[in-house]
């Protein structure tokens, strides 16, 4: 095992690895709750059950898929990055897919599925470095600060901090209600926290808001901490549903939109977190991440996986970083952080006491760490600040990541056209402009 992850070349042991981990997943163990939360449309009213995935099983599918993505990463990758389905990707599936677009969340499962074997094939080919060439970098800095945003006004609703007006659209809450100060506090302790860097203050954060509401009597207390694991079978090869008994409705401009926002924010997500933990724990080589293409293929399988279990895009993590502050280097650490969410399955009761008000401060502090991608842009650029401004406001304004991409991809070719700068515009981002055109005529 030693000389498989190199531990004596890259300067590290088990107790090192372990402990880093152990960190790692400490640091993303809230992903546990609120993906299930997420994906089940908890915090929206008068649903119809058939829009709503059932918590248990999506809790089960997320642990495994978790597991499963980082022992890929371990494994076949060696690095220590940790994968669980992602923070963006889940409010895309849930509130624009679901609820917006009306697509029964096994269609939304189907895309996710259809994502990742595109992710598969682009992992296996030369095709990965063309697509990522291909979309300028000030977009990407632009649809991550954009998910930020959008997973922040999801979280502050999650809350009550902001609630619906009549005349205003939005408005600010009632904020002496019991579960809306529940979840002030939350943030307030997990910013203290985050500002003292310690490592897990998003999950940490959660156990004391959820021990704080019990004690005020907010939130339900657990009968039991363990059980047995939860029956994954109502999500289970749902993605399949819809290729077996209506394979017609993928065969639309409205699936092809959902196939694409799920890779293309996957895709570069991930890059994105490669090159960062990567060049954290000293790995890069002459600018460049050795065994990329091993690193996205085990991405691929695990969206793969997730949505055969039945959860949204199963991505890598930047609360990876954490881990390798702790001295993790090798994929060892994150067959550790595997198996540790393989564990988690058992503590499914205290799943079902957390409420959204718990979960909130986590969307409005991840949203916070997503923004920051604002500074690489050059908005002196006017060009450049368009496109980028539209992809960045439509997401929160229009409830739709998707709805976001589309309105920078469209005006991007416009604006540097104009600008004199066409040729820096690449042949595949014209073909998005007339996909992204098509989802405005046909689905808006």
């Amino acid at each position: 095992m030693k000389n498989y992850f190199e531990f004596d070349k890259l300067g590290t042991n088990y107790r090192r690895e372990i402990i880093g981990g152990i960190t790692t997943f400490l640091a993303m163990a809230y992903i546990l709750v609120v993906n299930p939360i997420m994906l089940s449309l908890e915090a929206i009213p008068d649903l119809p059950d058939a829009m709503r995935m059932d918590k248990g099983a999506v809790f089960v599918a997320t642990a495994l898929a978790a597991a499963v993505g980082s022992l890929f990463m371990g494994l076949i990758a060696k690095y220590p990055i940790a994968l669980a389905p992602g923070m963006g990707l889940n409010a895309f599936f849930a509130f624009s897919v679901v609820l917006s677009y009306g697509l029964p969340w096994q269609t939304a499962l189907t895309g996710v599925l259809f994502s990742g074997l595109i992710f598969i094939i682009l992992s296996l080919s030369g095709l990965r470095e063309i697509i990522i060439n291909a979309i300028p970098a000030q977009l990407k800095f632009a649809v991550g600060a954009g998910i930020g945003l959008f997973i922040t006004f999801l979280g502050l609703q999650n809350a009550k901090i902001i609630v619906a007006d009549p005349n205003t659209l939005v408005t600010l809450g009632d904020l002496s209600k019991g579960t809306t100060l529940l979840a002030i506090f939350g943030l307030v302790i997990t910013v203290i926290m985050m500002v003292r860097k310690i490592n897990g203050a998003i999950f940490y954060g959660m156990i004391v808001t959820t021990i704080i509401g019990m004690i005020a009597g907010l939130i339900d207390k657990p009968t039991q901490i363990v059980s047995s694991v939860p029956d994954v079978s109502p999500t289970f090869g749902a993605a399949f549903d819809a290729l077996i008994h209506n394979p017609g409705s993928l065969f639309t401009t409205q699936f092809l939109v959902v196939v694409i926002t799920f890779l293309f924010v996957d895709f570069f997500d991930t890059a994105g977190t490669l090159v960062a933990v990567a060049n954290q724990a000293g790995l890069m080589k002459n600018d460049k991440l050795p065994r990329a293409g091993k690193a996205l293929l085990s991405d691929s399988l695990a969206t793969v996986t997730g949505a055969i279990f039945g959860t949204s895009t199963t991505t890598s993590y930047i609360e990876s970083s954490a881990g390798v502050a702790a001295g993790a280097r090798t994929g060892f650490a994150s067959m550790v952080t595997g198996l540790l969410f393989l564990l988690a399955l058992f503590f499914s009761p205290l799943l079902f006491v957390i409420t959204a008000e718990v979960t909130a401060p986590a969307l409005i502090i991840v949203g916070v760490l997503m923004v920051s991608t604002l500074g690489n842009i050059e908005w002196k650029r006017f060009e450049i600040a368009v496109p980028a401004f539209f992809t960045i406001i439509a997401m929160p304004l229009t409830y739709s990541i998707a709805t976001g991409i589309a309105m920078g991809f469209l005006f991007y070719p416009i604006t540097m056209i104009l600008s004199g700068r066409k040729k820096e515009v690449h042949p595949i981002m014209y073909g998005l402009w007339v996909i992204f055109l098509l989802y405005f005529i046909f689905i808006k």
